[in-house]
């Protein structure tokens, strides 16, 4: 009997789905559920300091979000939402303002219809906003050798401003807050200052970086508008300052000519007198002693196709630097170093540099020379190195001794290396060298040999964090690639930075996701 039985029941099932496939009225079209599914892949980021962009998966069939916000909560949403809100799908991704710095903040978002009994369940997410920015941007005519004047928005409240070094605190007065300025004395010249505006209850409102400005010493020698800068170079003392004034400076072997070379034969520097309008050198400079140049803008437009460094003697130098400047306009390239010359630190950090053609020599370029540490930092680089090598050291083993650190941090390269030639970023053939590339922003780059090809280059490299926008053989090998390239950045990001107009020299971050990153020059963030 129960044989017959479960034959029975299974001929039934057979004969009702047959009948049911023979009726194309009962066909499925649609499903509905007992309620709304819960928002997927709800993710919270800080836009702006103190603004939350909260950003989810639609779901078919939700016609509304509502959306709650915790304050001082990390998902345990106790008590009642400071913020609620209701959104449509097509509002997403929604931003939150009106929120407070250095805060935590917890969200959950639920899904609707309009018939509450289908409300689905919360999805929650949480996340710390960033300190606030009510700080203006330091005035250079608010900067001086011992004091500045900070300013942020008239009327808004704070209590202390802190600056490091020396940890000095400043009491903000009524009058302070009324005027949205207070004057900070007892500052030290030429030193980098973070001053901090805060709450009285320790919250941060602002935080801005200055450096004061030049109260000049005995060693240094003010440089007046229109002097012979070269004259002035010549004649300057061992280990002097030329403070140079706002202007335009020719380096010539006559008086009618730019656009000369001019000799450095003893340790110097040359500072600009003030950080917001450089002086103007047109030349080139031949270096034979420790050099260091900051505030300035070195223009090869007119000279003789030369590198804007030329180191030209045999020997030792401590350091040579290049800082806070802009180089433009040369043919060769930015440095060379074809003698015997041992250079201990290279610091290139915090400039602009462009239109360096590198037509005839590379643009960091050690042939017969070396050095111990080459840094470069902070920098944009535009329009330059079409066909050469960015970084060229030659084993110059038989004639110097070093150990070769190149590092390679948060600099911002456009069209650098995009003529498609068969050269490369590090053409490095001094043995035992070391060579870190991080947080840099690459666009625009195309060497057929990639980043290296050599095998005395540093064949396990640091590379972290790095974002590239149309380049080739960085990454990966391309259809351009060059079968002997050693190494890729097989963990670099591709994102494109919608620079705000490159065009024109500016490099403004639009996307989103490459601020995070924080990758690039930290100027254009």
């Amino acid at each position: 009997m129960k044989k017959i039985f479960i034959k029975s029941i299974v001929f039934g099932l057979a004969t009702l789905a047959m009948a049911s496939c023979s009726q194309p009225g009962d066909e499925i079209t649609s499903i509905t559920y007992s309620r709304n599914f819960s928002p997927t892949s709800l993710e919270a980021k800080v836009r702006n300091r103190t603004n939350v962009e909260l950003n989810w998966n639609i779901a078919q069939g939700v016609t509304l979000y509502n959306i709650e916000v915790y304050a001082n909560d990390k998902l345990t949403f106790a008590g009642s939402p400071m913020k609620t809100l209701s959104v449509n799908p097509d509002e997403v991704p929604v931003t939150i303002t009106g929120l407070d710095g250095e805060t935590d903040y917890s969200f959950r978002v639920q899904a609707t219809d309009g018939n509450t009994s289908r409300d689905s369940k919360w999805s929650t997410a949480w996340v710390k906003t960033d300190a606030e920015q009510i700080f203006k941007t330091v005035k250079e005519e608010d900067i001086k050798g011992t004091s500045v004047i900070l300013r942020w928005t008239a009327g808004e409240e704070a209590a202390t401003i802190t600056l490091t070094p020396g940890n000095i605190v400043y009491n903000v007065t009524a009058d302070d807050i009324k005027a949205g300025a207070a004057n900070v004395t007892g500052l030290q010249p030429e030193t980098e200052y973070t001053a901090v505006l805060a709450r009285a209850n320790g919250k941060t409102r602002g935080t801005i970086s200055f450096k004061t400005s030049i109260d000049l010493a005995d060693t240094d020698i003010l440089v007046k508008a229109g002097a012979d800068i070269a004259e002035v170079i010549n004649n300057a003392p061992e280990g002097y300052r030329l403070i140079v004034e706002p202007g335009e400076y020719g380096i010539a072997t006559d008086a009618a000519a730019f656009g000369g070379s001019v000799t450095i034969s003893k340790k110097l520097t040359i500072k600009g007198l003030k950080q917001g309008d450089h002086p103007v050198i047109k030349g080139r400079f031949k270096v034979e002693a420790e050099f260091a140049m900051d505030q300035v803008t070195l223009d090869g437009k007119g000279t003789d196709g030369g590198q804007a460094f030329d180191f030209t003697a045999d020997g030792n130098i401590e350091s040579f630097s290049v800082t806070n400047s802009e180089v433009k306009n040369f043919t060769k390239g930015f440095f060379y170093l074809n003698k015997a010359t041992l250079i201990n630190k290279i610091t290139i950090e915090g400039n602009t540099i462009s239109y360096i053609e590198c037509s005839g020599g590379d643009f960091l370029d050690s042939r017969k020379g070396g050095f111990n540490s080459l840094t470069f930092k902070n920098n944009t680089v535009f329009e330059s190195v079409k066909e050469r090598d960015v970084v060229r050291m030659d084993d110059a083993s038989k004639t110097i001794s070093a150990s070769p650190v190149i590092v390679f941090d948060h600099n911002t390269f456009y069209n650098v290396g995009s003529g498609g030639a068969n050269y490369r970023i590090f053409y490095v053939r001094f043995a035992g060298n070391k060579i870190t590339f991080t947080n840099n922003l690459v666009v625009g780059t195309n060497y057929k040999r990639g980043f290296a090809n050599q095998k005395n280059t540093d064949a396990a490299p640091t590379l972290d964090n790095n974002v590239y926008f149309n380049t080739e053989n960085l990454i990966s090998a391309g259809a351009s690639a060059d079968a002997t390239i050693t190494w890729f950045d097989t963990a670099g990001t591709v994102l494109d930075p919608q620079f705000k107009d490159a065009a024109n020299g500016d490099f403004t971050i639009g996307n989103d996701n490459v601020k995070d990153k924080k990758a690039g020059d930290p100027r254009w963030y």
